[in-house]
């Protein structure tokens, strides 16, 4: 069974893309054992003078280098993702590496029509970027409009054609995943093109 980490895309306390992952990690738990980790706890990256990485984005690395796969659920904020799902991204690619060739599935919740589509886009750039080379899913996206009205009292998504949709793309993420494990022979190259890569020298 793929070992999977659930990761919140923002600080809030009550967010409805905690809830769609807890749906996930709850509907899905037969296919997969799925963890879900937070952000929250992580400081507003700032670039240390003593090149020390805080613990608690070393224990988030180690979280994520140890699964077979990522999915991040993340809101949208003017068109973008959080500050704070940036600021995480920033540590987690400094000095450490965990998401160069991890497989990631993105999917997004909001309370508007749009369900994050933009902030989607803007993560899939993000995740593309040298320093952390990510395998992102291609092609999907999982949209959650409306989402304070989405779930039932127990957590459940209501619509059935959007459950529907999710079990596909799920069952695609677990072939992508499966994939992508046959594609491992620079992994060792991408690593080391991460580690030197330097924005002040190009």
């Amino acid at each position: 069974m793929n070992k999977l980490i659930g990761l919140v895309g923002t600080n809030s306390d009550h967010s409805t893309n905690r809830m769609l992952l807890q749906y996930i990690q709850k509907h899905f738990s037969d296919k997969a054992d799925i963890e879900i980790v937070e952000i929250k706890d992580l400081p507003i990256f700032d670039k240390p003078a003593d090149m020390q990485i805080p613990a608690e984005a070393k224990a988030l690395a180690e979280k994520i280098e140890a699964a077979d796969g990522v999915i991040i659920s993340t809101p949208e904020y003017d068109h973008a993702v959080p500050a704070s799902l940036m600021s995480a991204l920033s540590w987690l690619s400094y000095g450490i590496y965990p998401f160069v060739d991890k497989p990631v599935m993105i999917t997004g919740a909001s309370y508007g029509v749009l369900g994050s589509s933009r902030a989607q886009a803007h993560l899939r750039q993000i995740l593309d970027a040298p320093e952390l080379k990510a395998r992102i899913m291609p092609s999907s996206e999982f949209l959650l409009s409306h989402s304070l009205q989405a779930f039932d009292t127990d957590n459940n998504l209501k619509n059935p054609d959007q459950v529907q949709e999710l079990e596909g793309l799920f069952e695609d993420f677990l072939m992508f995943i499966n994939i992508m494990k046959q594609l491992s022979h620079t992994h060792a190259a991408h690593v080391k093109a991460a580690e030197n890569f330097s924005w002040e020298n190009n």
